[in-house]
């Protein structure tokens, strides 16, 4: 019996003090990395960093909209988590059309640029992930904001795998692999994404 009310328990909505200012600061993380990152990545030519930046970006419009909707109807925050899962759809579809262009360009990007980018990424990832660690079994909205801190860590590593790649391959397919991957991951964590939102929302209506 006391399973079973745990199991209907009401999901954190994030209305918390300690949830908001996490998010507030893991904005300004992702704002700042999304300019460093897109900057080297256009400098070391690297397919991977530019979709790690464009990551950076979409997660900083996705804290921001999931603190604007705290406090809301669940139909709100919802809405707000099935628009969030698909723009993770358009931009893992970007990533993946860009990368299979960029796979019949010349060049091979600067394994070094990628290495320390990376590096400095994952940190700045793994300080988002301490911060929204608690808060990750919340409803659609905030679990969203959880899947986009944990795919970052998952996507930085996998940069810095990629530059080790083309350090040792002197080419630029261990960098196009790793951006077709992450476009992967996008994709999956969207369907996550969606699928939980769609659920609330048809709960609430």
């Amino acid at each position: 019996m006391s399973g079973q009310c745990c199991q209907n328990q009401p999901k954190f909505d994030g209305v918390s003090a300690g949830f908001k200012r996490a998010l507030w600061i893991v904005i300004a993380i992702n704002g700042v990395m999304f300019v460093v990152e897109m900057i080297a990545g256009r400098i070391s030519q690297s397919q991977a960093l530019q979709a790690d930046a464009l990551d950076f970006f979409a997660d900083t419009i996705t804290y921001g909209l999931s603190l604007y909707v705290i406090g809301m109807s669940i139909k709100v925050r919802s809405s707000a988590a099935l628009l969030k899962g698909l723009s993770l759809v358009v931009m893992g579809l970007w990533v993946l059309g860009s990368t299979v262009y960029q796979s019949f360009q010349p060049g091979v990007p600067q394994a070094e640029v990628m290495g320390l980018i990376g590096f400095l990424a994952l940190l700045a990832n793994l300080l988002s992930v301490l911060l929204l660690v608690r808060y990750r079994n919340g409803d659609a909205n905030v679990r969203s904001a959880w899947l986009c801190s944990r795919n970052d860590a998952i996507g930085n590593i996998a940069v810095m795998l990629a530059g080790s790649g083309v350090w040792v391959t002197n080419s630029a397919w261990p960098d196009l692999v790793v951006a077709s991957l992450m476009a992967g991951l996008f994709l999956w964590s969207a369907l996550q994404i969606i699928r939980l939102a769609y659920e609330e929302y048809q709960s609430s209506v």
